[in-house]
Parts: C-alpha cells; sequence; structure tokens
C-alpha cells in the first residue's frame, strides 16, 4: 500500500478542492493516459486496484506510469468516541486530485489494450476520468 516514509506535520487539514490542476496535467512519459475531470480524495486502495486492473489487462505487456502518491493524511475518531477531546488518529493516506491531473499512463501497448485496461481502471476509482493520448506531431512522426 502506498504511503509516506515520514511526513513533516503528523495531521493535516481537509482543505478545499477548488480549481484545476496546475502540476501534472500534460502527458510526460506515456503514449496514453488517464486524466481526472472531477476533484477527489483517492486512497492509496483505490489506486493499487486501478493499477492492478492495468496491469492485468495489458498482461503485463508495455509499461505503467502512477502520477499520483497518497500524502495527505485522514484522521478518524474510534467508533463510540464522545465529540470532543481532540483530533482522532491517522487512519489512511489520500491523494488530493484536481480536475485535469493525469492519474495513470502507459506506454508499449497499443490504443485498443490501453483504452479497455482504462475502463476497468475507471470503475476503481472514485472519480469521473477521460482517457488521453500523446498528439503525434509532424517532427515525432517522421
Amino acid at each position: 500500500m502506498l504511503m509516506p516514509k515520514r511526513l513533516k506535520y503528523r495531521k493535516q487539514h481537509r482543505g478545499r478542492m477548488y480549481g484545476k490542476a496546475e502540476r501534472g496535467s500534460e502527458l510526460n512519459f506515456g503514449d496514453f493516459a488517464l486524466k481526472a475531470t472531477e476533484p477527489s480524495w483517492v486512497n492509496s486502495r483505490q489506486i493499487e486496484a486501478a493499477r492492478r486492473a492495468i496491469v492485468r489487462e495489458m498482461k503485463r505487456a508495455g509499461q505503467l506510469w502512477i502520477r499520483i502518491f497518497p500524502d495527505k493524511p485522514v484522521t478518524m475518531k474510534a467508533a463510540e468516541t464522545r465529540m470532543g477531546s481532540g483530533k482522532g488518529n491517522i487512519d489512511h493516506y489520500v491523494a488530493v486530485v484536481k480536475p485535469g491531473r493525469i492519474i495513470f499512463e502507459v506506454s508499449g501497448v497499443d490504443e485498443e489494450t490501453a483504452r479497455s485496461a482504462f475502463r476497468l481502471a475507471q470503475q476503481k476509482l472514485p472519480l469521473a476520468t477521460i482517457v488521453v493520448a500523446r498528439e503525434v506531431t509532424e517532427a515525432e512522426g517522421v
């Protein structure tokens, strides 16, 4: 499961997920990518489930890049605990995903395989996504 090795501060505020993703919104490594179209928290279990679905569908051909990392701690109070007495203990970690953020990238497979793999991954994620492809320019194609 993905989680940070160490943190500067143990607990964080929830924050707001307004605006579009400034970073991580372009294809950098692969030929096809899964791009978020709405904001959400994605936890490490969901990332791992989507990763497994993609790798299994690609039959371990090609290469996969995970472009998000769950580094935000989410706290929860124990069951049947009275209100007050401070913030709860860390339960899990999430990645804050804004619209436009690239979540996964793949290369080394044809477009049909990539799209079917991403279709399976979309069902594992709690947000709406689209599949984007690298645009081939004249210089690259020649």
